[in-house]
This record gives C-alpha cells, sequence and structure tokens, in this order.
C-alpha cells in the first residue's frame, strides 16, 4: 500500500511540471468511478491506471488524477436562436401545439416560451398566440467539458457513433437530450472531443452488440455463444473496466441474437419476492366514456356491446384488477391509476403533459400502435417501463415491452416444432399466390416438400381452390404433414374438405399453417375435419378450458361478474400478473426481464429477449392442435 501511495506522489509530483496533460477530482459522496469517468469522458481503465487504489478504496475527499490528455479544448462554432418577430396565430378546430409547430417550422417549447399560459393551459380553438420567428447567431464557445461537434455519417446510428468515440449508447443520449431515436445523414451530435487518430474503426468484416441492463459475461456467452475472453481479446481495455450498460462491443461476425431459445422451464416468480415496496401501475385503454351517457344504464349497456374498444377495455381492466387482487395476497400493494386515452392523440398528450410518469414502474398500454409510440417516446427519457398488450409497437423503443410474439416468430416457432421430429414424414404446402413468401420460406426449411398453388381462372386471376386431382396421388403412407397458408375462407375450405377426405389407414395427415387467422374459422370450415386432420399452428396464448372449476382466476371470476372471463380479461390477468411477480422479483422489470425466465399463467406465457438495438420482445410461443374438437398444446 505504501508504494503504491508512494507511486501516486511520484506521478502527482511529475504531472504538476505538465498541468496541460492532468487535472485532480475530489471524490464527492455517492460518486462511483463509472460517473466520474463519464463526467470527464475518460475510461475507467484510465482512472484506475493512474489511481489503482481506487479499485479497492473509493471513498469521499480522495483526490483522483484525471487525464485529459485525449482532450483538445479549442473553441468551436455554436449556434444560437435568436426571436427577431412574432406572426399571430389563431387557433383552429383540431389543431394541436404539434401540428401548428410543424406548419411554422418551429419547436413546441418555443411556442410555449412565448405564450407561458400554454405552461398550464391546454391549447383551444380561437386561442390567439403568437409565432417566434428566429435568426440564428453563430459564436465561438469554448468547451470546458470536452465535447466537439460530429456530422453523422450516411448509415450511422447510435451505436457507431458510441462506439468511434469509446462511450456508451446512454452516455450519447446524456450529451445529446434531444436526440433522436434515429440518427440522420448530415446531422450534428456531440461527442467526446477525442483527437482524430484515437477515433475507433467500425470494421465491417464483425459484429457489435450493446450491453444491457445487468448483463455479465456469463449471460452473454449463452446468448452470444462467446465467452469472456473472446469478447476481452476483441475489446481492448475491457478486462479492466468491466461490462456497462449501453456499452458496446466488437463480437465475430457470425454472432446471431437466437429468436428461438431453447425450451427452459416455467420460473414460479411468487418463490422470490424480495422488492415488496408498493408498485405505482399505470393502464392506459381507449375507453371513451366521454362517448357514454352514465346516466342511463341501458345506453351504457348498448355502448359496450357496440364499442369493441370499450368492451376490450373493460374485459382487460377485470382481469388486471383481479390480478391486483391476487399479488396482494402475495403482500404486494399496487398503486394503480386508470387514464382514458379515448384512442385520441391530442388526449394522449393532454394525459403526458399533465402528470408525472417519472415515479411509475411501469405503463399498460395504450391499446393501438401509434398512441403507444407516442406515450413510449415521451417517457422514454425516464426509462419508463411501457408493455404493449395486444399489438406490435410502431417503434421498439429500449423501455418498450412487446407482449405479443410476432408473426416471424409464430413461423419459426412451427418450423422447429416440426424439425424436432425425427420420424419421417413427408411435406406439402398449400398457399394461394399472395402467401408465397411464407410457401417459400417453407419450402427452403423442407427442401423434400412439394408446393402447390390455388388455381387461376381465365383471366389469369386467383380463383382460391384446387381439384382434388391435384392433390390424390400426393400422399404417401406414413405421416403427411400438410401447410395450408391463405387467408381466403374459400381456398381453406376447398383444402380441409379434400384432405379429410383422403385419410386412410396407411395414410396420416396433420394439417397445420403459420398464422391461423380468419379463414379457419369460417362458417364453411369444419370442426370435425379439423380434428380428424389434427390441426396444428403457434398461438400467443393456450386456450383454458373456461369450464373447469379448478382453476382459481376462473373460480374468482365467476364468483365476481357472473360471467366466465373472455380472453381479453384472460390477458389482463396474466400480463398484469406477470408484471407485479417480476417487479416484486427484482429492482426494476429490466432486471427482471432476463430471457433465462419464463413465466406461465392461465392462457399466455411471457420470456422476454432484449432486441440488439431497441427494447423487449416476449419469445414464448405454443403450438396448439385440435384434438377431440378440444384445442390443446401440442407436446
Amino acid at each position: 500500500m505504501k508504494k503504491l501511495l508512494l507511486i501516486a506522489a511520484i506521478i502527482f509530483c511529475s504531472i504538476s511540471t505538465f498541468a496541460q496533460d492532468y487535472k485532480t477530482h475530489k471524490v464527492k459522496q455517492g460518486e462511483t468511478i463509472e460517473s466520474i469517468a463519464k463526467q470527464y469522458l475518460v475510461t475507467p481503465f484510465d482512472i484506475y491506471a493512474l489511481n489503482p487504489d481506487a479499485k479497492t478504496t473509493l471513498r469521499p475527499d480522495m483526490t483522483l488524477i484525471i487525464p485529459t490528455t485525449r482532450v483538445k479544448n479549442d473553441p468551436i462554432q455554436e449556434p444560437v436562436k435568436e426571436a427577431v418577430s412574432f406572426r399571430k396565430h389563431k387557433v383552429k378546430r383540431k389543431e394541436t401545439l404539434y401540428s401548428i409547430s410543424k406548419k411554422y417550422n418551429v419547436e413546441i417549447e418555443d411556442i410555449k416560451k412565448y405564450n407561458t399560459r400554454l405552461y398550464s393551459e391546454n391549447l383551444r380553438k380561437g386561442d390567439k398566440i403568437q409565432i417566434p420567428k428566429f435568426k440564428t447567431i453563430v459564436s465561438q464557445v469554448s468547451l470546458n467539458n470536452t465535447i466537439k461537434k460530429y456530422t453523422v455519417l450516411p448509415k450511422e446510428g447510435k451505436w457507431r457513433v458510441a462506439y468511434k468515440f469509446g462511450i456508451t449508447v446512454p452516455q450519447l443520449e446524456a450529451l445529446n437530450p434531444n436526440l433522436g431515436e434515429v440518427l440522420q445523414p448530415g446531422q450534428q451530435v456531440n461527442v467526446p472531443n477525442i483527437s482524430n487518430k484515437e477515433e475507433k474503426l467500425v470494421e465491417e468484416s464483425f459484429s457489435y452488440y450493446t450491453v444491457l441492463k445487468s448483463e455479465g459475461f456469463m449471460a452473454l456467452e449463452r446468448k452470444l455463444g462467446v465467452n469472456q475472453k473472446q469478447l476481452e481479446s476483441l475489446n481492448p481495455g475491457l478486462k479492466e473496466s468491466g461490462l456497462k450498460l449501453g456499452m458496446v462491443l466488437k463480437v465475430p461476425a457470425d454472432v446471431k441474437v437466437a429468436t428461438n431459445v431453447k425450451d427452459i422451464e416455467n420460473t414460479n416468480l411468487s418463490s422470490n419476492l424480495k422488492n415488496l415496496s408498493a408498485k405505482k401501475i399505470a393502464l392506459m385503454l381507449p375507453y371513451r366514456t366521454n362517448r357514454i351517457d352514465v346516466d342511463s344504464v341501458q345506453e351504457a349497456k348498448k355502448a359496450i356491446r357496440k364499442d369493441a374498444m370499450l368492451s376490450i377495455s373493460l374485459d382487460f381492466h377485470a382481469g388486471a384488477l383481479m390480478a391486483i387482487d391476487s399479488a396482494k395476497r402475495l403482500g404486494i400493494s399496487t398503486h394503480l391509476k386508470v387514464f382514458d386515452t379515448r384512442n385520441q392523440s391530442t388526449q394522449i398528450s393532454n394525459i403526458l403533459n399533465q402528470n408525472d410518469f417519472s415515479n411509475y414502474d411501469a405503463v399498460i398500454g395504450p391499446l393501438m400502435p401509434k398512441n403507444l409510440d407516442r406515450v413510449a417516446s415521451d417517457l422514454k427519457r425516464d426509462n419508463i417501463p411501457v408493455i404493449s398488450p395486444f399489438s406490435m409497437p410502431v417503434n421498439l423503443y429500449d423501455n418498450v415491452f412487446q407482449s405479443v410474439p410476432s408473426s416471424e416468430l409464430l413461423e419459426d416457432t412451427i418450423i422447429n416444432f416440426v424439425k424436432s421430429d425425427s420420424l419421417p414424414r413427408h411435406t406439402i404446402i398449400i398457399s394461394d399466390s399472395k402467401h408465397k413468401r411464407i410457401s417459400d420460406k417453407l419450402k427452403a426449411q423442407f427442401p423434400d416438400a412439394q408446393q402447390i398453388y390455388s388455381r387461376k381462372n381465365k383471366k389469369n386471376q386467383e380463383a382460391y381452390f384446387v381439384y382434388q386431382t391435384d392433390l390424390e396421388y400426393i400422399f404417401k403412407n406414413g405421416k403427411n404433414i400438410v401447410f395450408l397458408e391463405t387467408d381466403n375462407e374459400g381456398l381453406a375450405s376447398n383444402v380441409i374438405s379434400i384432405i379429410n377426405g383422403l385419410i386412410s389407414n396407411g395414410k396420416e395427415i396433420i394439417l397445420m399453417t403459420t398464422d391461423k387467422n380468419k379463414a379457419f374459422d369460417g362458417r364453411e370450415i369444419s370442426n370435425y375435419h379439423l380434428s380428424n386432420l389434427k390441426f396444428h399452428y403457434p398461438s400467443v396464448n393456450k386456450t383454458a378450458d373456461i369450464g373447469s372449476s379448478r382453476n382459481a382466476f376462473i373460480k374468482a371470476y365467476r364468483r365476481e361478474y357472473n360471467v366466465s372471463p373472455n380472453k381479453y380479461a384472460v390477458r389482463g390477468f396474466d400480463l398484469t400478473l406477470d408484471l407485479l411477480l417480476r417487479l416484486a422479483s427484482e429492482d426494476d422489470l429490466y432486471k427482471a426481464s432476463n430471457s433465462d425466465v419464463e413465466t406461465e399463467y392461465v392462457e399466455n406465457k411471457f420470456r422476454y429477449t432484449k432486441k440488439m438495438f431497441g427494447g423487449f420482445y416476449n419469445e414464448a410461443v405454443y403450438v396448439v392442435k385440435y384434438d377431440n374438437l378440444i384445442i390443446v398444446e401440442a407436446k
């Protein structure tokens, strides 16, 4: 220890002669090496190299030597806006601050700045507001915080810029508070003011991966197939600094994050609850209560029957309330705040402007993708998780949880299900021309398969049928797998009827599809035929036995509402209970959403995986089948 102190003292004396190369920092309460490194835009390794004691001890008032040799403090030109005049604008019906800002090409904040009442009041039709006109003044600014301007090149995203300048993606975002989700060529961003020779080169012969929250070397090895030693050899300095959130790592070119993780045992989160602080949850759904006459019971009932969004919202809400009650019995208390989005962008803006969500644990909804995108984008700055309950998000931001598996994942799941069966089989792919993409994908996965397309009429238009002779002689003794890819009820009915009649003692025919849509539920489709054909398909959820009296949720729901729960109520229960249990099992939802954790409830299961440059998506998919007129999970 004395030797280390002596060396540090020698270094300190030496650098006093070269003050331009180093500076000192007195450690404050709560600071870490990472936060100090971020402050001076150096790496933790740089600090440890000059302050070896800091590896084991970091205490308040401790003096650290901070290298500044990488920094250039040359003045740069910084544009400053100055309002020189104003134009008057009378607010029209349906106009919003957003539409006005786009019309005049000014920021919303600039409009509010010169119309201060808009900070506390909503914009109304007939309001007269002033719109600033700016001139841009370019001034010389000397940067003491070691940043410079960098012009984004074509095809450069956040991770490329972060890697290039040796910082993490969160650090890049911290340097640029108003940075959008996608960087545009020619856009100027703040970056560390290092010399050109110190910029890292992004090599196209390698892949790159952004480290997630709480992700360690073991998790990376499971996900990427690259061990710690390999990562450290590809990323100099990683051994000393360790893995950090948002750090961009160089990885081998053939690394690909798997979209189909191997089957894992379901995790019972209720047996490992360690964070029992009250959870603050927001529920944003399109109830559209402003359209309902609440004073008339008959009118309210009529509205519920006619308004699909209202009906779905109420069912989901009912299931969520029962999940909160179930969590309460486990010791998890919940503060739930419900917002009516009315399925209107203006109402979404009002909700976001009038409420502080910075201390919420999570937000469920909104229902529609464009509204969810608006909320997720706004709450991203506070890193508040936003869960999409039913739809595919427009953008999978870092804080978005896509709870419904994607169509691509559904396709891959049924393909892998068939491949996992080692018994001999004969495969036939039947589709219309609209579904040629998936037909070709199946052909690529099953090269020996026969492809058959629906017939065309005399005008060469899709006729949506096949002749019995098209199928009569293609089936072989043993197992025959038929993939039927269509969303046309006529073709589905035609094919199902024909192949059902071709089943014989020596020929087993199993019907499958990658997309079970409304065509398979049509009036002309026989459930008896589907059951005979053991119809298999991938599904977001399995069908619970609603007639069962053993399921506690179903029993409680019937007792409370005097009806059996539909799929939306079950979804509300499953998703909300999963959210609360995850929040109670870890410090936050991000830590509780490791891909090793798979949960299953009444009809739904959840296994979240982080997209390489984005949010979380659920990759837990069921394969179900018709069995004696009942839909069951296929094993």
